[in-house]
């Protein structure tokens, strides 16, 4: 089986999490793996639709999207909200990463667009995220977490 296909969407005051997620990723001593759908280089431009069409072809290669939850992204509506929005319209399987640590939904924290959908939620960590995006499959309605058994399991 090919590496799970991901978008990971943020909150600009969030890209340190997003950049910490990728030294996981290029850490030999870490077992943490995707493959990146994001866009490789920053786009300078004020152009609302083309940064989103951009954004967009992204999205249409992954089949999982990730959501960095942090203090301010349930208010982070011109990007993150609108992404949310195509990884959910495509199809893709979400999942919330609190980077409180919180290992369910957090009513405050979450943006309201992917609550009760069947996502899952897991705190940042490389081993939950990971087993997250080898093994969740979405649900129809509701927020899901692992149970604590397996975070022992992995070693929590």
């Amino acid at each position: 089986m090919g590496l799970p296909r991901t978008f990971v969407g943020f909150s600009s005051t969030d890209i340190t999490q997003y950049r910490l997620m990728l030294a996981w990723k290029n850490n030999t001593n870490i077992d943490f793996n995707f493959t990146n759908c994001q866009l490789h280089t920053e786009i300078h431009s004020d152009n609302e639709s083309y940064i989103k069409r951009k954004c967009r072809e992204r999205i249409n290669l992954a089949g999982k999207y990730i959501l960095l939850i942090g203090k301010d992204t349930r208010y982070k509506y011109k990007y993150v909200k609108w992404e949310a929005e195509v990884a959910i319209e495509k199809g893709c399987t979400i999942i919330g990463v609190n980077l409180d640590g919180s290992r369910e939904m957090v009513r405050e924290t979450c943006p309201p667009v992917i609550r009760d959908i069947g996502a899952i939620f897991v705190p940042f960590s490389p081993k939950i995220i990971k087993y997250a995006l080898e093994n969740y499959q979405m649900n129809k309605t509701g927020n899901y977490s692992y149970k604590n058994s397996v975070y022992t399991k992995l070693g929590y």
